[in-house]
């Protein structure tokens, strides 16, 4: 394993390649609590439901067993920005906050001495697609300045695009990181890890490339052990 994850290690590996391909090997870098956990974990309709008292939870609880990663956490979207913000610091143990707002806001939580991880979205200006007019590519590119100006230290910019994607990576010396949409144009990559790894009950019955579907191994497990205990055979296991 090799040296703790900080921010100015982040932006150290932006600029230099090689090293970023070794530090890849030796683990992931970010380990960024969503407010889809409100979805995934409690069940509810929409992420924009979940509550501070919830990401709190589940951001002591990822704190607890991460040692070199960076932990981010979402502030959720009810929530006071600020208050939030230092709240999941102090008792979450998080190192960064991530937050979907403007330069204000970002402003006002880097002025709280919170590390910012912002974000923007290529979506709806034509992102995703190969072809985006110059002033939408302008336009995003001064709208991640902007964040980058208001004191963010790491951009997730969803939905970039290979046209996009590039020329804010480009534009900003902060690390821009890559949501849904994302490629390998950007500086990294972060995934939901039950979408990566196949964890959810979904993915029993769809046919998404997955690195793994741990559904169909934990339903044939569990299938098989049902059939050990009805059979009176001994199971396997403590």
């Amino acid at each position: 394993m090799g040296p703790k994850i900080t921010i100015a290690r982040l932006r150290e590996m932006k600029r230099d390649g090689q090293k970023a391909r070794v530090a890849d090997r030796a683990g992931v870098d970010i380990v960024s609590v969503g407010d889809s956990v409100g979805v995934n974990l409690w069940g509810l309709a929409r992420e924009d439901e979940v509550t501070l008292e919830q990401m709190l939870l589940a951001c002591t609880a990822v704190r607890r067993g991460v040692d070199h990663a960076l932990v981010s956490c979402d502030v959720p979207v009810a929530a006071d920005p600020v208050t939030a913000a230092q709240l999941l610091v102090k008792e979450g143990g998080a190192d960064l906050v991530k937050i979907e707002a403007g330069p204000e806001t970002i402003r006002s939580v880097v002025d709280a001495g919170i590390a910012v991880w912002a974000q923007i979205s290529g979506q709806g200006a034509g992102g995703r697609g190969p072809e985006v007019a110059g002033d939408e590519v302008a336009g995003l590119v001064r709208e991640a300045k902007a964040l980058e100006a208001a004191g963010a230290s790491l951009l997730d910019f969803r939905h970039s695009g290979p046209t996009v994607g590039p020329a804010v990576a480009r534009a900003l010396s902060i690390p821009v990181i890559g949501g849904l949409g994302g490629g390998p144009w950007l500086d990294g990559r972060v995934r939901a890890i039950g979408n990566a790894i196949g964890y959810s009950a979904a993915a029993l019955d769809d046919q998404a490339e997955r690195y793994a579907n741990v559904a169909r191994v934990a339903l044939d497990a569990i299938t098989t052990y049902t059939a050990d205990v009805r059979a009176g055979r001994q199971v396997r296991g403590k």
